[in-house]
């Protein structure tokens, strides 16, 4: 039987954008819930939503990554960051084959499609999309990105 130890965590939601600050608003009653900022929602019935605040991926990525990358791999490969830091594990030293991080979507890319879905209608209708289209939208590619570096 293999066991498994969780030795760090990481957190990007909508009570805070690390473990502490997330735990701590969560302990206090804090919500999550806002208006939607991400979109307008003036011909939506509901206008509001639990949306991750003040997170900027300007703050952990170049300029390049942050176009490279969707929000959601953005908020994994921060998280993964975050995880591998509250662990206290020296990864210079540690068994890299032994050590992992666990992070899941159920879908990947959402912010990408709507961009790109958006571009076309408003284009001549020619089918002009950005080359890391497909690549943004892998549900899998945050873990992907995280373990090339």
């Amino acid at each position: 039987m293999r066991r498994v130890v969780i030795t760090g965590l990481g957190a990007i939601t909508p009570l805070g954008n690390t473990v502490a600050e997330y735990w701590d608003n969560l302990v206090k009653g804090v919500s999550g819930a806002g208006p939607i900022t991400r979109f307008d929602t003036s011909k939506f019935k509901t206008r509001f939503a639990c949306e991750v605040k003040n997170f900027k991926p300007e703050d952990y990525f170049d300029r390049k990554e942050v176009r490279k990358y969707d929000t959601y791999a953005h908020f994994g490969m921060v998280c993964a960051d975050q995880a591998v830091v509250n662990s206290g594990l020296d990864l210079e030293t540690v068994n890299k084959d032994r050590v992992g991080v666990i992070w899941s979507s159920g879908i990947g890319g959402l912010d990408t499609f709507y961009q790109e879905v958006s571009a076309f209608a408003k284009g001549d209708g020619t089918p002009r999309f950005n080359p890391f289209f497909i690549p943004k939208m892998i549900a899998d590619i945050a873990a992907g990105l995280r373990c090339q570096s």
